[in-house]
Parts: structure tokens; C-alpha cells; sequence
């Protein structure tokens, strides 16, 4: 398993031991020290906070990241983990202990049947019963998980095949019958999708991580500059496309910017890249885009109309295929259609950004904190977030002027995500500021990986907004449920007690005549930081569209109840 691993180009690992896998961790041993020293293997404090590392590392470095955990509630507290990793496309392999074949099916202890628990949550899950198998296994998962749409795999491994003897004999997995991991472009489709962007009068561009995860971020530029489209970005994507980029309309989706949501209503030819149409951008599938012409482009053909009628399906790495349509389309200036959009991103600059990044009283609000950290880090920073307002405000408010800028849990919306994913960030990107943004509601759900922090001391820039509530729930209590409160007020722990326990540099503000002093006090910290910001409790993340309401009835504020 060592060797296999070693032959993947594998560096780092984030691991738990247990009994089941106790072979494997003798094994590692020897290979993280002295003349066999392979790999970095990062003690985390609790299995979940394993996978989320993991992806925390693989999103910001673009690799496979791997994790290494006990059988039965070892691997039972990945599982979260891996369902985040599938809906976010991230590519992961978890090796996990298993009781030995001759037992299984018997409940013997911390026994779990992980090939069907797993299979639905992964791209692929194998049993390793045999160690002659091993090296075909693990090569396979590798594979898998970062070819064609990344995703997480995981390898089942019985004792006994860990302890079982053979000869290691290397084998190399690029080839998996019936799998097409990145279709050809069809020419025809290429051809059909230009004619409709050469005509369109108001074209608009839908940027999901696609463009992310295929490395395509020049290839798009030149496709937008070309024909001088305006392009929105999904939540994951968005540092495909820079902040300051004069095409960018901002983000997409229930809380993202006023007019790019709005225009999606008006334009007559619509190019979704690299994006899965989820329910937080489409709104109403009832309203969505039925005055445009759809083209979309991705890897993964099951994406091609799951929710969105397409008009033309161009299925391939975007990478390939951006460059491709972009030869087929005419330079065009829709300098009148992009001016359309200054009206409704200057109504939100007043109504909604002005507010949250510029008050003159009252408490601290979570848009004005994010603005900080995007200043003091010029854009150049990674921005891994929780979920919740935390998220919202902070996504928002963050810039982005790198490719693989943004960490947070889009499709399954995991609480606890942020801090272990900013641990694993800093294992995958050295040279750049990570700040861990995160609410009191999630940031407790793996608290206990403070102690990781501890023990490597990772630079992790922790922003706590700290409300004392669980504040996306509460808003939407407060907007749709007649203020009814019910159980999201939090009664907090002393958080400087808790960081001066984990040996942790804490600083708390209250005052934003302070916040620009402590965020630069953070950044200029060797290693770990804690900052406590003390948030209003009823701050709320505008603009918003409502539930089950069109994109076109997104409210700048809040209505009367």
C-alpha cells in the first residue's frame, strides 16, 4: 500500500488510526521518517475532520487529496465528507480498515458494510480482499477520482489483505472500459452553439468551477473577451474569472449580486460553463430562462438537461472545448447589453452593499469584516468558508483575483466544513494567506480540530462571526416564520479560554475602528490566528430570492412580515 501510494506522486495524507487499520499505520510509520520518508501524515482529531482536509487541499492545490481511517465509525464519520465531495465534484480517496473477509457479514466489531453504504455518496468504492490487488486498486482509485469529473473514491481494505504477504509488482490504471472520462467535442454542436452566440443580441455566460477544476481560466477569458460577453459566476466559481475583470457581473444565485441574476431573465442566448444549474441559481425552474437559447458545456453528460432544457449540449473538458468555440465565434461589442447592467448593480451598491461594507453605527456586520480581509489581502488570499451567513457574507464580499481562491461547501451546504478544509488548504497552498471565515453554529461542529492546529501549527487565519445564532436559520425564521426563534440563539463558549488552552494568538473586536488593525495583526502572525469579531444579531444577508420565487422577484430588502 506504501509503494502503491508512493507511485501516485502522494504527499500528504490525513489520517485517523484505528484497530482495523493498525497494519497500514505500522506500515506508514517507516515511510513518514528517515531514508523511506514519503509522506506527510497530519494526526486530525476526528474523522470528518479527515475528508474535509482532504478537500480543503484538493480544491486549493488541484490534486487528489487522501485520507487514511479505521473501519465502522471511522469511516462512518467520513461519510459526510464524501457525499460533499461528490455534489462538489472534489477528488478524494479514503482507504479505510475493514474487518477480515473470513468475518464480514458476522456484525463483528466495528464491522460496517461500506460498499453499500458508500456507493451512492462516491464515484466509485472497491473492496480490496486480495494484496496482490493492491496496487491495481489503488491506482484505479486515483485515477477515478481526478479524471474526467473529479470525484471521491473510496478502497474497502480487510485485514487480512493488509497483512497477507506477496511481491510488489507496480501497475499504472489509465484506461477503464466504458468509461469516457472527457468526451471530444462534436463538431457539429461547436457550430450550432456559434451561430446562436454570432447572433445573439444580448449573450450572457454562466461560470461555474468547471472552468475551476479543468484549469481553464485563460480559455475563458479569451472566449469572453473575443465576443464581449458578460459573464455571472456560481458561488464554486468564483475565482474562475477575476473580481476586477471589466466582464464580470458578479455572483449568481439566491444571495448573489442584483443585476446578473436579473439579466439571466433578459438575455436571448445563455452559455452555462462548467455548471450544474443548481436550485440556488435557477430560482423557479417554472420562470428560468424561457426566453433564451441555452448552450451548455460540460464534462459530465448526466448534467446535460437535468434541470435546464438545453437548446445545444457541448459535452467535453472545457478546457478543450472553450478553445474550439471560441475559433467559430465572430468579435462582436455589446457594450449597450453590459451598460444595461450598471443601473441594477449601482440600485444594489445603494440599497444593499453601502450598508453592509460602510455603516456609521451600531454593531459590527459580517459584509464590513469580509471587506477587511479582502482589503488587507489585495484579493490574493484564499477564502475558505462554513455554512451559513458566514458563508454568504463572506463569498460576497471576498475578491478574487487568483484561480483556486474560493473553499466552501456549495451542493450539500455542511456545517463544520470550514475550519478542517482551511487546515487542509494550508497543506496545499503555502505561499498565500488562508482565512477560515466562520459562524459560532459551525465553527463548534469541528472545534475539536483546534488541536490539529496545535499540533502543526497551520497558518490558518480564523474570522469568527460571532452572532449567537445559528443566523441563516434565524433569517429565514425572521423572513418567512413570524420571528418564531425557535432554538437557533446559542449561548457561546469563551473562545479566548478555548485558543489560550490550544496555545492559539486570540484577539477580539467589537469596534470597526479596530477591525483593520486586527485583521493586519492576523495576517502578520507567524502561524495560527484566532479573531473573534462580535457580530449584530440580526444581521441579515440581502439581497435574497425568496423559496420557490423567479430570479426576477430577488428583494434588494427585506419586506414588512
Amino acid at each position: 500500500m506504501m509503494e502503491s501510494l508512493k507511485a501516485q506522486g502522494i504527499k500528504t495524507i490525513f489520517g485517523y488510526p484505528g484497530g482495523s487499520i493498525m497494519p497500514v499505520y505500522d506500515a506508514l510509520f517507516d515511510y513518514t521518517r528517515g531514508e523511506k520518508k514519503a509522506f506527510d501524515h497530519i494526526l486530525v482529531r476526528h474523522e470528518q475532520g479527515a475528508i474535509h482536509a482532504a478537500q480543503g487541499f484538493a480544491r486549493v492545490s488541484g490534486e487528489v487529496g487522501t485520507v487514511i481511517v479505521t473501519s465502522g465509525p471511522g469511516v462512518a464519520n467520513t461519510l459526510t465528507g464524501l457525499a460533499d465531495a461528490m455534489i462538489d465534484s472534489t477528488p478524494v480517496v479514503v482507504i479505510a480498515g475493514q474487518v477480515g473477509v473470513g468475518v464480514l457479514g458476522t456484525d463483528a466489531f466495528q464491522e460496517l458494510d461500506l460498499m453499500t453504504v458508500a456507493q451512492p455518496i462516491c464515484k466509485w468504492v472497491y473492496q480490496i480482499r486480495r494484496p496482490e490487488d493492491i496496487p491495481w486498486a489503488v491506482s484505479k482509485a486515483y485515477y477515478l477520482a481526478k479524471s474526467g469529473r473529479p470525484g471521491p473514491v473510496v478502497l474497502d481494505f480487510p485485514k487480512n489483505a493488509q497483512t497477507s504477504k506477496c511481491d510488489y509488482v507496480p501497475e499504472t490504471v489509465n484506461f477503464v472500459r466504458s468509461y469516457i472520462p472527457s468526451p471530444r467535442p462534436k463538431q457539429e454542436k461547436l457550430q450550432k452553439a456559434a451561430e446562436l452566440i454570432n447572433n445573439a443580441k444580448r449573450p450572457l455566460a454562466l461560470v461555474g468551477q468547471g472552468v475551476e477544476l479543468a484549469g481553464a481560466h485563460e480559455e475563458l477569458k479569451t472566449f469572453l473577451e473575443k465576443a464581449n460577453i458578460p459573464a455571472g459566476r456560481t458561488m464554486l466559481g468564483l475565482s474562475a474569472l477575476a473580481s476586477n475583470h471589466p466582464l464580470n457581473m458578479g455572483m449568481l444565485g439566491m444571495h448573489g449580486n442584483y443585476a446578473p441574476n436579473i439579466k439571466q431573465q433578459e438575455a436571448d442566448v445563455v452559455i452555462a460553463i462548467g455548471m450544474r444549474f443548481s436550485d440556488r441559481v435557477t430560482g423557479n425552474l417554472a420562470t428560468y430562462l424561457k426566453q433564451a437559447k441555452v448552450i451548455h458545456l460540460d464534462i459530465d453528460h448526466a448534467e446535460i438537461n437535468k434541470n435546464v432544457q438545453t437548446d445545444v449540449a457541448i459535452v467535453a473538458d472545457c478546457k478543450e472545448s472553450l478553445p474550439m468555440l471560441t475559433a467559430l465565434i465572430n468579435e462582436a461589442d455589446h457594450s449597450e447589453w453590459i451598460e444595461s447592467f450598471k443601473p441594477l448593480r449601482d440600485k444594489e451598491q445603494e440599497k444593499v452593499v453601502n450598508k453592509a461594507l460602510h455603516p456609521t453605527e451600531g454593531p459590527l456586520l459580517m459584509g464590513e469584516v469580509a471587506n477587511a480581509v479582502a482589503e488587507a489581502t489585495k484579493g490574493m488570499g484564499v477564502t475558505v468558508t462554513d455554512v451559513g451567513q458566514n458563508q454568504l457574507f463572506s463569498t460576497r464580499y471576498s475578491k478574487y483575483n487568483t484561480p483556486r481562491s474560493i473553499i466552501t461547501s456549495g451542493g450539500l451546504g455542511t456545517m463544520g466544513f470550514g475550519l478542517p478544509a482551511a487546515i487542509g488548504a494550508t497543506f496545499g497552498e503555502k505561499n498565500r494567506p488562508v482565512f477560515a471565515f466562520m459562524g459560532d453554529g459551525g465553527l463548534q461542529m469541528t472545534i475539536q480540530e483546534l488541536g490539529t492546529i496545535m499540533e502543526y501549527h497551520c497558518p490558518v487565519k480564523m474570522v469568527l462571526m460571532n452572532n449567537n445564532f445559528l443566523g441563516n436559520v434565524r433569517q429565514w425564521q425572521n423572513m418567512f416564520f413570524q420571528k418564531r426563534y425557535a432554538f437557533t440563539h446559542m449561548l457561546n463558549p469563551n473562545y479566548e479560554e478555548i485558543c489560550s488552552a490550544y496555545k492559539i494568538p486570540y484577539l477580539k473586536v467589537k469596534d470597526r475602528k479596530d477591525l483593520p488593525a486586527a485583521v493586519e495583526k492576523a495576517l502578520k502572525t507567524d502561524g495560527p490566528f484566532f479573531l473573534e469579531t462580535i457580530i449584530m444579531e440580526e444581521d441579515d444577508v440581502m439581497p435574497m430570492t425568496a423559496p420557490g420565487a423567479s430570479v426576477n422577484d430577488m428583494m434588494l430588502e427585506k419586506e414588512a412580515n
